[in-house]
């Protein structure tokens, strides 16, 4: 299998006055792909699409170090290649091909600040509308494409410096994503992570020590449609501590899940079967677990 993407872009700024900024551009992006199939050579093939992704904004101020902007765009994700060539899956029931780059249209609203002396914070509410959402196929252990949704959410974002060396950051966003067409099954979109939090501290060369400590927090989020099923949260700690040998070397130790937490990076809901259970399955969660307490030294030479 080969993916091959190529975009080109314009972008136009203009200050129409010292209080009024505007953005305008546009994007297009072009995709080859080309599947080699060897289990069945009937789904073997080219796909080739193109996308033209328009964007503009506007800014107002800054007054009394706050500003405020609206943006809009579009954009697009891409689908799993395998689909984009497909004509019948591993039964030989003929199936129909999906579209390689599907359309996204969003926007956000928002105020940055710097009223506070040695704080940056930014606020911002967003949208965003997927023609088809990418959900994980247990059967297959693929994505594959299904309806249409829309989500939308919030941001806060802060950074506080209060000496050179030292910047204390904290992350806040909650978004909700459903699906748009209504479907028996419910109209939660799966994997969707509602609440994430991220936290920590950076130490930038105090006396050739340098570091971070970071958390981390993924809260709980539907598995199936309905929400009937849910995952457990996500809270991971990262440490970095380093020493500045000369101008061009350092040694730095990295430790990751600082904590041992022993939860999931990702989990799944689907039917699976083991040796000794029943021929139909059984429907579970299936979890792929964070990495355990891990160390690593590096010794980093610039040139």
């Amino acid at each position: 299998m080969l993916e091959t993407m190529a975009g080109v872009f314009a972008q136009n700024e203009m200050e129409w006055m010292p209080w009024l900024r505007t953005l305008a551009g546009v994007r297009l992006d072009a995709s080859r792909f080309h599947v080699d199939d060897a289990l069945d050579a009937v789904n073997s093939g080219t796909a080739n699409a193109t996308r033209v992704s328009p964007k503009a904004g506007v800014t107002i101020g800054p007054w009394k170090g706050t500003e405020f902007y609206l943006n809009a765009g579009a954009g697009f994700h891409s689908n799993d290649a395998r689909g984009t060539t497909i004509v019948r899956d591993s039964e030989g029931h003929p199936v129909d091909r999906v579209t390689p780059l599907v359309p996204a249209r969003g926007a956000e609203a928002g105020l940055r600040t710097v009223a506070v002396p040695h704080l940056q914070s930014t606020l911002t509410v967003w949208t965003l509308h997927l023609d088809s959402e990418l959900v994980f196929s247990g059967d297959g252990g693929t994505t594959e494409p299904s309806r249409p949704s829309t989500r939308r959410g919030v941001e806060w974002t802060n950074y506080y410096a209060p000496v050179k060396w030292l910047v204390f950051d904290g992350d806040v966003s909650w978004s909700q994503a459903r699906f748009t067409t209504y479907d028996p099954a419910g109209q939660y979109v799966p994997e969707a992570v509602g609440t994430v939090v991220s936290a920590g501290a950076t130490i930038d060369t105090y006396r050739r020590i340098f570091g971070s400590i970071r958390w981390r927090y993924f809260g709980p989020r539907a598995l199936i449609e309905d929400d009937s099923v849910r995952s457990k949260p996500t809270s991971l700690v990262e440490l970095q501590a380093g020493y500045r040998i000369g101008p061009n070397m350092k040694l730095a130790l990295n430790v990751f899940n600082l904590l041992n937490a022993p939860d999931s990076d990702i989990d799944y809901f689907y039917t699976s079967r083991l040796p000794e259970e029943p021929l139909q399955g059984i429907d579970d969660i299936h979890t792929h677990p964070t990495l355990p307490r891990t160390a690593r030294v590096s010794l980093i030479v610039g040139f």
